[in-house]
Order: C-alpha cells, then structure tokens, then sequence
C-alpha cells in the first residue's frame, strides 16, 4: 500500500472525510513551499497535491497561472521539486501527489521520473491533459514503480469512458466538479451529487472532488457525499495576498483551518 492507500483506510476506519490542498511549487519560492507542506499538515491536510509549473497551463484558472509565473520566473523545474519532495520527506510522512502537465513528465523521462520518485518518497502522480486512451505506457511504467496513477473524471465523460478511468486509476479517483477550469466558485455544480454516486457505482476506490471548491461549505457538501475534498485556488491566493511577507505558512494554516470548519 503507498501512503495514499494507507490515508484513505484509516479515513474509512474513522467515518470521516479527506481534506486534500493544492498549491503550486515553488510559489514563491521552494523554501517557501516546503514551509508551507508542513503546516499544511499540522492544520489538518490529509494529503497534498504539489502543482508542476508549466509553460501552458490550458486547464488552470488566472489564479493558478498566476502562481505558475512566478515559480517559474524564479527557475522551479521538475528536478528540484523531486528534491523537495525528498527533504519534507525528512520531516514528514503526508502523503504527496505530483499534478503536472505530461510534458513536463515526458521531457523528464517516464523511466527515470518512476525510479526517482520512488526513491525520493512521492506517492503518486497525475497528468492532467494525459487522455485515458493514451496512458498505458504512463500507467505500466509509474504504477510499476509502485506510485498511484490519478486521472481526472469530468462529469460530460460518458459511461464506458468513467468504466475504464476507474479501471486505472489507483490511490483515488479525482472528479471534476464542473467543466472549464480551476477557480473558486460561489456554488457547486446541481448535478455533483448524481456524478459522485455514478463514480461510486464503478469502482470501490476513494473519490475526491476538485475544481471550484473554495469555501467551509464547499467543503461540508462535498464531505457528504465524496470521501475527499481538494481545495486550490483559495490557498494559492491566499499565498498570493501575503506575498513579500514572512507570514505565509501561518495565513495558509489558518484559511485551512477554517476551510476544515475548524
């Protein structure tokens, strides 16, 4: 079992619900980031998703891209959150998903990113522009290495398209709750609840629900149905708003908490 496994079983054991934080790395900057993963998980996150920058990031919102420029303008490459990963390894066993476009993972090498991210401790990695129809080569070798292999279900997927998502994803399955991309929402999509239930009757793993989750309620009604919920762009602003200060890592803790209904 990876870590994510192992976190979603103790979740089911104690009949509660995933509180899963994106944020991007090396926004802004890497040391900044591996403060912020610690107090992520002292403030409650279950498991965190550490954002790959790229160049073109067609599925994010401003917010995101926002952040994506600026762990880029300081040089933030996928070698160098591999090394992050490594050193909050030494403190921490939180469970750590690296969500990145394909290119990135192709220009780094599926071969060499799946024995490097085995043995630096990730547990488990999503493309978010790789189509289920072309990700046997990235499921055979990153889930060979013992990583858990995500893919995003959106909610206009047709049947036998959900079938065989659920059929390859491990770790969890991430539902899209809405179509376009990443941003805080003032409600949730109507028809989230059926999509959830559908997704429920394919496959037996954990769902988790992104995409326009940004408020406690938010949270609170995703937690009633799904068995996670991920929240991005409102802690990627949030880190934002107190750029150029040394109270990052704390303001990011104190939104989660109340994210949490803490």
């Amino acid at each position: 079992m990876t870590r994510i496994d192992e976190i979603f079983s103790r979740i089911r054991t104690r009949r509660r619900q995933a509180f899963i934080p994106y944020i991007t790395a090396g926004d802004p900057d890497l040391q900044t980031t591996y403060d912020i993963v610690l107090e992520l998980e002292q403030s409650g996150a279950d498991l965190i998703e550490l954002g790959v920058p790229f160049s073109d990031p067609i599925a994010d919102g401003p917010i995101i891209q926002r952040a994506t420029e600026r762990a880029l303008s300081n040089g933030t490459s996928l070698p160098q959150i591999l090394e992050l990963v490594e050193k909050i390894r030494r403190s921490s066993d939180i469970p750590l998903v690296l969500m990145s476009y394909y290119n990135p993972l192709l220009n780094y090498g599926l071969n060499q990113l799946a024995e490097d991210a085995s043995k630096l401790g990730l547990d488990g990695i999503l493309a978010s522009d790789l189509t289920v129809e072309e990700s046997d080569q990235f499921v055979e070798i990153i889930g060979g290495a013992g990583l858990n292999t995500i893919f995003l279900v959106a909610p206009t997927s047709p049947p036998d398209r959900v079938e065989k998502i659920a059929r390859i994803s491990t770790g969890f399955l991430y539902a899209v709750s809405r179509t376009g991309v990443t941003g805080g929402s003032s409600q949730l999509s109507i028809g989230l609840v059926e999509f959830i239930r559908l997704l429920k009757k394919y496959s037996d793993r954990p769902v988790v629900v992104g995409f326009g989750i940004s408020t406690p309620d938010h949270v609170r009604a995703v937690w009633r149905e799904a068995d996670g919920a991920v929240v991005g762009s409102a802690i990627v602003r949030e880190i934002e708003k107190n750029l150029g200060g040394d109270s990052i890592p704390k303001a990011v803790g104190e939104l989660v908490r109340r994210l949490r209904g803490e």
